[in-house]
């Protein structure tokens, strides 16, 4: 039986990290290109590394949607605007929801194998730029036939299986038994720990604000926000949901899932710093131990976090008793509780400080954020080690170990 894509690496360390933001759909970030908000993080992150620039190898960027038209160039700009020298190589990789995850493996990987010191790794997404797309029109128009389609709303849709992301989460909530009762309560229990844990959140996140970044012998391009907003510096989808409030909101998909339960789409970015231990400029915030990517059923596409895990912890000879901290992405509520109820895990130990139901998941910057996340929380709590996962539309899913280097 296929043990998915498997690699471990025994010197490489999660540096620091920054975010923007998580910034609701048309919301003051709309107007922002991807790569724009990835430089932004970047640059918080290199410089909350405190290493040099020139010690950076390579950039490894994920944004899943083509949101600007000089998307082909996203990593290469990153880099670039971000300070790195010119001959600083950058790759795009897209693997959906675990892009972000992804970035880190393949950083750690060039770290291990190809000799680097350190990598920056990035995701960045506007959902608010997903454009209004046609792909059939390059010859031109017949009449009655032309068709321009919301890319958001029909990437959402797996024609493999012929269902919908959300029709995959309301396959795993009858397959498990998941009553909407149970969804909204966990989802009235994300933005609970979201709203209290604001301030823990607000530690990993780099303020937006107009300005230019500028390189000599390059062109200028940089943030500009709207008039009478000078500044960005919290999420803003995290707000009082108390259950009574999500439990009269109308099905999404005909079963469980609405849009108080399901992740917020968000626009935002997310870099880390990653290296190998003595390039530290402080101490770290986590090892990255070990990762897997595995494929699973694309009808139930959500389930993917649970062969990733038991993989992971396979082959690292790891219990899930072990692990003391759990972060799930909350593609959508009834898909995390049947992830949960398949791995026996306890709610106690999973997502802690809530989730993408209250904070949002812009896709390629999600799983950066959830192991930034993860690896604070191991810090402040004490704890020793800790999964981020996520599943992956098409039918995938994937997971990351990492370990307190304090503990």
């Amino acid at each position: 039986m296929s043990q998915g894509l498997f690699a471990s690496w025994p010197d490489v360390w999660l540096l620091d990290g920054a975010r923007t933001p998580f910034v609701d759909y048309n919301g003051a970030l709309a107007l922002v290109s991807p790569t724009d908000l990835a430089i932004k993080a970047a640059r918080a992150a290199i410089t909350r590394a405190g290493i040099a620039s020139e010690a950076i190898g390579t950039v490894v960027a994920g944004s899943v949607a083509q949101a600007s038209f000089d998307a082909y160039m996203l990593p290469r700009h990153i880099g670039l605007y971000a300070g790195l020298t010119q001959e600083t190589p950058a790759h795009l990789v897209q693997r959906v929801c675990g892009t972000g995850i992804e970035a880190l493996m393949q950083g750690a990987d060039a770290i291990t194998h190809r000799g680097l010191d350190a990598a920056l790794c990035v995701g960045a997404e506007s959902m608010s730029r997903n454009p209004i797309a046609a792909y059939t029109h390059r010859g031109g128009f017949r009449l009655g036939q032309v068709e321009f389609k919301d890319f958001l709303w029909e990437a959402l849709l797996d024609p493999a299986p012929g269902r919908s992301m959300g029709e995959t989460a309301e396959a795993l909530a009858r397959r498990f038994d998941i009553s909407r009762a149970e969804v909204d309560r966990f989802a009235a229990q994300s933005f609970a720990r979201a709203i209290a844990a604001a301030e823990f959140r607000a530690g990993e996140i780099v303020p937006v604000v107009s300005e230019v970044f500028s390189r000599d012998g390059l062109n200028d391009r940089g943030i500009r926000l709207a008039r009478g907003v000078p500044e960005v510096g919290a999420d803003t989808h995290a707000r009082p949901s108390p259950l009574a409030v999500l439990e009269r909101l109308p099905p999404a998909f005909g079963g469980v899932q609405t849009g108080g339960n399901s992740s917020a789409i968000v626009d935002g970015a997310a870099a880390a710093v990653i290296g190998r231990k003595a390039l530290a400029a402080h101490p770290p915030l986590a090892r990255i131990v070990a990762g897997v990517a595995i494929g699973c059923a694309p009808e139930i596409m959500g389930i993917g976090p649970v062969p990733a895990i038991e993989a992971l912890l396979a082959r690292t000879g790891l219990t899930l008793d072990a692990i003391d901290r759990v972060e799930i992405n909350e593609a959508f509520g009834a898909q995390v509780l049947a992830c949960a109820r398949a791995l026996d895990l306890d709610e106690a130990r999973l997502n802690v400080n809530g989730g993408a139901i209250a904070i949002g998941h812009p896709l390629a910057a999600t799983g950066l954020r959830l192991t930034l996340t993860l690896a604070r929380e191991l810090q402040r709590a004490g704890l020793r080690r800790g999964i981020a996962s996520a599943c992956i539309g098409g039918g995938q899913g994937i997971a990351l170990l990492v370990e307190n280097p304090e503990i």
